[in-house]
């Protein structure tokens, strides 16, 4: 997200990447999602909630020291290796003797196996953390490419041919696992870099002295987004919460794409010259700019679609998450104002300031959380939606001190996007009141939209369409001449 072919280039890789596998994912989940009962996905729903929670410890907020540090080593690399997989072995068995109260927690007895065997994937992520930071440091973000794409095919074929022999949502615990272990094993094969016998107290104090606050930050984080599955699932229903759940894996696919593709690229480029203000100024900048540019048509695109797409894709009996879905595109739609400015706090070494807004939020997510809990499901969803606009403003004001770049100056640069957008969002609703076939009718919508927000870009000379434009045609002709 700035002028840099290198930068540019990694992000293209991580791009197909996440692309490349949320594409095979998406699939998968549409076969599953025909072949298995919303209570399937609503039980590994409840058993992913204590899972992503001890995910956080994985990295320990080490995996991005070591990507911030400019002078890192083997020596540094090499101690995280080893501390990170014996904080995974200690997990894992707290897991695994866990399982059982988990199983009583929720009533659901068979729930115990299920916990003690997709938690192997914390220990399976701990042999992979370190060399994800390796491969982020060094900007070698086509490793990626092949890892993920690997393990999200092989795990995608034995999940679908589980679930065709009944095996129900063990079906999708094998696919979880498996795209865990295939994606680490490609990785190991295919980036050289090995931990060495050499271990550092002193180096492993120094990277924690900035990663646990991040880590404190990412588990606030991480506890918060799974508290509304959790008390979903205790309050409710198992169904509620495949639907609640099943209503933000069709937005998520698209903005994990996209948000963790800049964030991947972003956090290393802006560490490098983190002496230079202006120029993280700038990557900041340009990647609001640019990612709001490409999220906000598709986020208010798929809420204008949502009955649609739930009905081919899904089959009738998904229609609960309709709502659900319309209000997480709303949401994400604003997170790559989130990455930009939480990467540009963390390049600039203030973990602490990270840390203070990550209390602030949650505190005040918290309250929103728990005063609407027992209205219903839906209350809780417009709660998240309230948050994520707060939290957005929070995420933005310490670089108005750290960059000179407010809050206002960031709505200024979104706002004709987004206006567009809308206006596309409208064109796109009216088109479904038609009275035609619901397949015919959404090719309409995304083909009309799509043409209308472009069209609308270019008469606005937007200045993310100028840059991106750019960016396409100077590749077409540097191809052209090779």
């Amino acid at each position: 997200m700035v002028e840099n072919n290198g930068v540019i280039s990694n992000f293209i890789w991580r791009f197909a990447e996440r692309c490349g596998a949320q594409l095979v994912t998406f699939v998968v989940s549409i076969i599953l999602a025909r072949l298995l009962m919303p209570e399937d996905y609503g039980t590994i729903a409840l058993v992913t909630v204590f899972t992503t929670i001890m995910q956080v410890f994985v990295d320990s907020g080490l995996g991005t020291a070591l990507i911030q540090k400019k002078d890192a080593d083997d020596l540094d690399f090499s101690s995280v290796f080893y501390f990170n997989f014996v904080v995974c072995i200690i997990l894992y068995v707290l897991m695994f003797f866990s399982a059982p109260l988990i199983a009583i927690f929720y009533n659901m007895p068979e729930l115990t196996p299920v916990v003690r065997v997709i938690s192997l994937t914390i220990v399976i992520s701990g042999v992979k953390g370190v060399q994800q930071s390796y491969v982020s440091r060094n900007m070698l973000f086509k490793r990626f490419f092949y890892a993920t794409l690997g393990g999200t095919i092989f795990s995608a074929f034995l999940g679908i041919a589980m679930a065709y022999a009944g095996f129900g949502v063990w079906a999708i615990v094998a696919q979880q696992l498996s795209n865990t272990a295939i994606d680490t094993l490609i990785l190991w094969i295919t980036v050289k870099w090995r931990p060495k016998l050499i271990f550092s107290w002193s180096r492993l104090k120094g990277l924690l002295s900035f990663g646990w606050k991040l880590l404190c930050s990412a588990l606030l984080d991480t506890v918060y987004n799974n508290l509304r599955s959790l008390l979903i699932g205790k309050v409710y229903s198992s169904a509620d919460l495949a639907y609640y759940n099943e209503g933000d894996k069709f937005p998520k696919l698209i903005v994990t794409n996209i948000n963790t593709s800049i964030d991947s690229v972003l956090l290393p480029a802006m560490s490098k010259e983190q002496d230079n203000k202006d120029k993280v100024k700038n990557m900041t900048r340009r990647s609001i700019m640019v990612s709001c540019y490409i999220m906000a048509p598709l986020m208010i695109g798929l809420a204008c679609c949502a009955n649609n797409v739930v009905i081919l894709v899904l089959t009738e009996k998904w229609l609960p998450c309709v709502f659900f879905l319309q209000i997480f595109c709303i949401a994400y739609m604003f997170y790559p104002i989130h990455t930009a400015n939480l990467n540009a706090i963390k390049a600039m070494g203030r973990s602490d300031l990270f840390l203070k807004m990550e209390i602030w939020k949650k505190a005040m997510g918290m309250v929103l959380l728990l005063s609407t809990m027992l209205i219903s499901v839906k209350a809780m969803a417009y709660s998240l939606l309230f948050s994520t606009v707060v939290s957005m403003i929070i995420n933005s004001w310490p670089n108005k001190q750290l960059l000179n770049y407010s809050f206002l100056e960031q709505m200024k640069d979104i706002l004709p996007s987004i206006f567009l957008a809308v206006g596309m969002g409208v064109l796109v609703y009216f088109i479904g009141k038609l009275n035609i076939q619901t397949s015919f009718q959404l090719m309409v919508q995304v083909i009309i939209g799509g043409l209308f927000y472009i069209l609308g870009s270019a008469v606005m000379r937007l200045e993310p369409f100028i840059y991106l434009f750019g960016i396409i045609t100077s590749t077409i002709q540097k191809r052209r001449k090779a």
